[in-house]
This record gives structure tokens, C-alpha cells and sequence, in this order.
């Protein structure tokens, strides 16, 4: 007997079945575009025969440096459009910003609905690092970043609303428009939403290495953080985790939590290695 949940995902072809993988989202990281997701997309459609692949150009080149609360707002209103056309459902994948802005829409929009979410490389947790910064703000030092970032020009940047300087814990929550919200660190109106919006998930998959060389602490691509000390605590010994402020405890115990440490992967090539894509993102593209 076919299980009835999983009709949508048939077509009937000369009376066989033929399995039918669920339309994919792609959200580039910042200062790129969907150009720099042609990789991931071609393989997916290659290794997936038949899948429909979204690819956005959206907030592309310098227009990634949006506020983050602004981009989850259009994109995730571009993809409760194209969920609306697939009521089977779909993934979503993010590469490095962009899978920090794609976790956020599935916590503003809980109504989506997203199957398996992939987060390649991205600063769940915030971003204490510089180095891939200096092309944006070329005299930027890391100790004192935050006097740009938690100011009111600087939380009209994107990268200012995950900045997470554990040296200046008080500015960063009484400053931050995004970051402290999105994960529920300050409580609103909006926070059970935020918790709903994850735990709808099959699956969150979280992907990230020890030689990424951007995301600072490379952690934060697992929710793992600094504490004041920049002594690295992972994210099932720091509250987010251990208080379920967003779903992520109850989405463990329910076998839904992936984390995925590959090492000798730097930024930049997460989504240009089709050995990443084969081994850790197509197997949770059902």
C-alpha cells in the first residue's frame, strides 16, 4: 500500500511509479549572486533528474549589504510564492549570509512549507571575524568593529545585524536589531512564531569546518559561539540549545538535528566542490 503522505511525490508513468524529488530554493551568500550557485544547481539537477531548481539573483552584489530584517521580508515573501505552487513541499538551501537569511524566513513565515533546510557555512550564531570584510570596509579592525556595527548607521548593514562581539555582550543587546531577536536571545511578540517556524522542519541540516577561514568561530555554522574569554562553547552547552529558545533541542531529540563538520573546505569553495554537494547536501534533498 502507498503511504498517502507521499503521493504528491509520485507521477504515474505507463503504470509505474516514478519518484519525484521536491523543488529546491537556493539563497546566495553576500557580495555574490546566483551565479555563484550554478554549481550547486546543475548538480542537483544532473544527480536529480527533473527536479525544479529556484535560483534567486535577488540582493545580489552590493545590494547583499541590505538590512537582514529587509531581506527576510522579500525573500521570504518570494518564497511563500513559489510554496504556494509546490503544496508537497520544498527544500531550502542557503550558502554562507544567505543561509543565515533563509533560516530567518522560515521563523518569520511559519506558515512555510519547507521540508529540509541545508545551512552551508553560515553565521547562525553571529560573526566575530574581519578578514572578509576589508573589500566592504577596508579599515575595519576586529576590536573595534563594533563601534561601527552597533551604531544606527551600522544596523542599516547586514553584516551589523549578526555581528556578535562577545567583548561588548551589552551593546550587542541593546543594539542589535536582528541577530539576538531572530534567535530568541530578547523575547518579543514574534518569539513563539520563531520557535514554530523550525521545529515544522524534517530536517535542519548544518554544515561547516574547522578550516573555513570566514565564519568566526567556524561554530557559529552550528550555533557554537565564543563566551568572553573567546573560549568556543557548542551550541548543545549554550542556552539557545539547552533553554529550546528556537526548536533546536526538540528538533535533536526528535533525530531532526544534523550537524556536518567536514574539515579542509575554505569559504569560498562550500559551493564549489561537487564532493560537498554529492556527499552532503543531495542526500537530504528528498
Amino acid at each position: 500500500m502507498i503511504n498517502m503522505m507521499l503521493v504528491p511525490l509520485f507521477i504515474i508513468i505507463s503504470s509505474s511509479l516514478v519518484y519525484s524529488y521536491r523543488p529546491v530554493v537556493l539563497l546566495h551568500g553576500i557580495m555574490t549572486g546566483s551565479d555563484s550557485m550554478e554549481l550547486i544547481k546543475d548538480r542537483i539537477e544532473e544527480m536529480h533528474p527533473g527536479t525544479i531548481v529556484y535560483n534567486t539573483n535577488r540582493f545580489s552584489g552590493w545590494s547583499s549589504l541590505e538590512s537582514m530584517w529587509y531581506q527576510v521580508q522579500q525573500l521570504g515573501n518570494d518564497l511563500i510564492n513559489i510554496t504556494e505552487k509546490h503544496p508537497e513541499g520544498i527544500n531550502l538551501l542557503g550558502y554562507s549570509q544567505g543561509g543565515l537569511v533563509a533560516r530567518a524566513i522560515l521563523q518569520a513565515f511559519p506558515n512555510h512549507n519547507v521540508h529540509n533546510f541545508i545551512s552551508l557555512s553560515s553565521p547562525q550564531a553571529g560573526q566575530y571575524g574581519t578578514d572578509f570584510l576589508h573589500i566592504i570596509f577596508p579599515n575595519l579592525a576586529l576590536k573595534t568593529a563594533y563601534e561601527l556595527f552597533y551604531s544606527r548607521v551600522g544596523q542599516h548593514t547586514s553584516v551589523g545585524n549578526y555581528w556578535n562581539d562577545p567583548h561588548h555582550q551589552y551593546l550587542y543587546y541593546n543594539y542589535s536589531e536582528f541577530l539576538p531577536f531572530i534567535n530568541n536571545e530578547i523575547a518579543s511578540n514574534k518569539s513563539e512564531e520563531f520557535k514554530v517556524g523550525l521545529m515544522k522542519l524534517n530536517k535542519m541540516i548544518l554544515i561547516g569546518g574547522p578550516d573555513d577561514n570566514v565564519i568566526t568561530p567556524w561554530q557559529s555554522s552550528q550555533f557554537g559561539y565564543y563566551n568572553r574569554n573567546e573560549s568556543v562553547i557548542n551550541v548543545m552547552h549554550r542556552d539557545i540549545y539547552v533553554e529550546d529558545k528556537i526548536g533546536l533541542k526538540t528538533l535533536d531529540k526528535q533525530h531532526k538535528l544534523i550537524l556536518i563538520t567536514v574539515p579542509g573546505v575554505d569559504h569560498f569553495m562550500w559551493h564549489m566542490n561537487v564532493s560537498i554537494v554529492d556527499k552532503f547536501v543531495l542526500p537530504y534533498l528528498d
